[in-house]
């Protein structure tokens, strides 16, 4: 009867630990297929882009990746679209750079709410 016992609870060691590693190898796969991904992004980009528009490249991203970002997928949509002939330059890639900073500025705007003396109530 023990036996028994120990094998059921042995044969749900076994499923709990098969679902465990069912579940990694999905998070894996997703892993894996991120890590394509962003090879395939960074190849286009090399293709893209000349050595020194590449640095400059990899240079705003570290200080405004979403910047980067931006750029990054406008240059692979032209290029995908053809309207990229040759290589960018680092002169077309500064252009681009301060276009998306022009799109992306904040304006910031303040409002006083200025009361009179006479519509102040702790005066009563």
């Amino acid at each position: 009867m023990e036996d028994a016992g120990l094998e059921e609870i042995r044969k749900q060691r076994m499923a709990e630990m098969q679902a465990q590693q069912g579940g990694g190898s999905g998070q894996s796969k997703q892993m894996e297929q991120q890590a394509r991904a962003h090879e395939m992004k960074n190849n286009m980009l090399s293709a893209i882009l000349d050595q020194k528009a590449r640095a400059r490249l990899n240079t705003v991203a570290q200080v405004k990746p979403e910047r980067a970002q931006k750029v990054e997928m406008m240059l692979i949509q032209m290029f995908q679209r053809g309207q990229v002939m040759g290589k960018i330059g680092e002169a077309e890639l500064i252009k681009m750079l301060e276009e998306v900073s022009k799109s992306d500025t904040k304006t910031t705007k303040v409002n006083f709410d200025r009361r009179r003396v006479q519509l102040d109530s702790d005066s009563d």
